[in-house]
């Protein structure tokens, strides 16, 4: 959360010459209301389901850089559907999260103590994200152009 997918994601799509989608804005679109309208309403484990229909949708659908949600990695056949895929981790630590987000109670799953959340999120999360993860990159203190070189790099591509 706060990392810079979205931000990265259209960088590294722009740079490479390919389209962009991100799954958390199909499933605003596709519900018609936000994400945390989804939790508060129907709970964690209704909206976990949209998740993982809206990532293999986009996964079979599109070509380009596609940004997941935080936690679309949760479920099984997501990490088994992003086995061979170039995958990036964008990493970071706690202070740099709330330099960025200020962890606000917008984010339906930090909203009672935000930094103790956060970090056993991280905790429950961090082997499953370097787990399908084709290259990890630290975003602590760089800009989106620095984490989006850093991306190229790791996966060794080349700009179009």
């Amino acid at each position: 959360m706060g990392v810079g997918k979205s931000t990265v994601g259209q960088l590294l799509a722009e740079r490479l010459g390919v389209g962009y989608r991100d799954t958390d804005e199909d499933i605003v679109a596709a519900e018609g209301r936000t994400i945390a309208d989804i939790f508060v309403e129907e709970g964690e484990p209704a909206f976990r389901a949209i998740e993982k229909r809206a990532v293999h949708t986009a996964l079979a659908e599109h070509q380009g850089v596609l940004a997941l949600g935080g936690g679309a990695i949760l479920d099984a056949d997501t990490r088994d559907v992003l086995a061979g895929q170039r995958v990036v981790y964008l990493a970071m630590d706690v202070e740099e999260a709330v330099k960025r987000t200020g962890l606000n109670t917008a984010r339906p799953l930090l909203a009672l103590n935000p930094r103790k959340q956060w970090r056993e999120l991280m905790e429950a999360r961090r082997h499953l994200y370097e787990e399908v993860a084709t290259a990890v990159v630290a975003t602590d203190g760089r800009t989106p152009e620095e984490v989006t070189q850093a991306a190229l790099d790791a996966l060794e591509l080349k700009e179009a």
